[in-house]
């Protein structure tokens, strides 16, 4: 059986193209006093927007020949990749409904759902010793330390299987617990993945379960996995088990000694320019929104004055074009039907999509007089503007 689990996929892989909407060089970062004090860290906070803005102050604070681990929990969210398309990914009405926030993260790969029964790992190492199945090897020995008897695939997600899971599994295939993204900056790389202990599987498939096959994303696209969670495997594995087996495995294999240093959410941290900058920016509709890849959607429906089939084009969260035409038309005035469809597209024109106002678009546009609830380009903008939040 398969649920709407979007495993992450490697920002280096041949789907992964890099956006130019918005990039984070070295002379647009803030300035930081704060400075890193150790090898591990274990973050206390849930905050994603805190922990997302410590693994990326860390990546880039932290000797970039010095190997790091860092570990922490989130409040439910949902995370897509740097070049990912939200209303592509993400049940955006599901979510709303839930208030769980979306987040756009700053590795590449695909989309993933945290709860505080899922465990995320970011190990940094050095650009020139960066490998792969080195760093996925480290959390499978935690797994094996635990025991679960998982393994590294192809793409370094991590799986479990074999005998322990016989009893639990529908199906031969062996369960995915862990996926897995990369980034990639000047001499320094991490590998960071999720880690399904105990996590909600039916919360994450109905915040993921998004159903457009006919909007075409050119970004990364995320690939539906079999899932499992870790208790399954075995029911005494916790998140602070799980934390001590990674912290054992990555000193094993970088000989480091280093104490945990356990990280909290106080007023040093989140007062840093460094980290108030962070935490601003990824809600922000220029990276939330802004980041998305160019993509285009195409839309049918049939209204009592006719079908109509629209095409929207946008990039970076702006509409480049949409176009609406009208087939079948019901009444004699189809050619003025299709005129006042073409002023719609035009005023669509540069707006934010997902984000148009009704005052924007429908002033003086209505057809026929009365009510422009009733009018055709009424009838149209509010099946458009619905069909752009989903």
């Amino acid at each position: 059986m398969f649920v709407s689990f979007r495993h992450v996929a490697s920002v280096l892989g041949a789907r992964s193209k890099p956006s130019t909407a918005l990039v984070r060089t070295s002379a647009s970062l803030p300035s930081t006093s704060l400075r890193p004090q150790s090898a591990i860290y274990v973050s206390t906070s849930t905050n994603p927007y805190f922990n997302l803005t410590l693994e990326d102050w860390l990546f880039r604070q932290y000797p970039a020949h010095a190997p790091l681990l860092l570990l922490y929990r989130d409040s439910p969210c949902i995370v897509i990749g740097r070049n990912q398309n939200p209303w592509k990914e993400v049940n955006l009405r599901v979510a709303r409904e839930r208030n769980v926030p979306w987040i756009r993260r700053r590795s590449g790969g695909g989309t993933v759902f945290h709860d505080l029964g899922n465990t995320n790992y970011s190990i940094h190492v050095p650009r020139t010793s960066f490998d792969r199945a080195k760093t996925a090897n480290i959390v499978v020995r935690a797994l094996r330390a635990l025991g679960a008897e998982g393994y590294a695939n192809e793409r370094n997600d991590i799986c479990v299987g074999g005998k322990k899971m016989a009893a639990v599994l529908t199906s031969a295939c062996d369960r995915h617990v862990s996926g897995a993204a990369y980034k990639i900056v000047s001499g320094r790389a991490y590998h960071h993945g999720t880690m399904l202990i105990s996590t909600r599987l039916d919360t994450l498939r109905d915040l993921l379960r998004v159903d457009k096959p006919t909007m075409n994303a050119k970004g990364v696209e995320s690939v539906r996995s079999p899932v499992c969670n870790l208790v399954e495997a075995n029911p005494r594995i916790t998140h602070e088990a799980f934390v001590e087996a990674v912290i054992a495995s990555f000193r094993e294999e970088y000989d480091v000694d280093d104490e945990p240093c356990m990280v909290e959410e106080t007023p040093e941290y989140v007062g840093d320019e460094y980290f108030k900058s962070g935490m601003a920016e990824l809600p922000g509709w220029e990276w939330a929104y802004g980041q998305t890849p160019e993509f285009e959607y195409v839309l049918k429906k049939k209204f009592g004055w006719g079908d109509v089939t629209s095409t929207i084009r946008s990039k970076h969260g702006i509409i480049l074009s949409s176009t609406s035409t009208l087939a079948a038309a019901t009444t004699a005035s189809s050619t003025n039907i299709q005129a006042t469809l073409d002023e719609l597209g035009r005023r669509l024109e540069g707006k934010r999509y997902g984000f148009v106002q009704d005052a924007e678009v429908l002033s003086d546009l209505e057809y026929r007089s009365g009510d422009v609830a009733q009018s055709e380009a009424g009838e149209l903008w509010r099946w458009l503007k619905a069909e752009m939040s989903a």
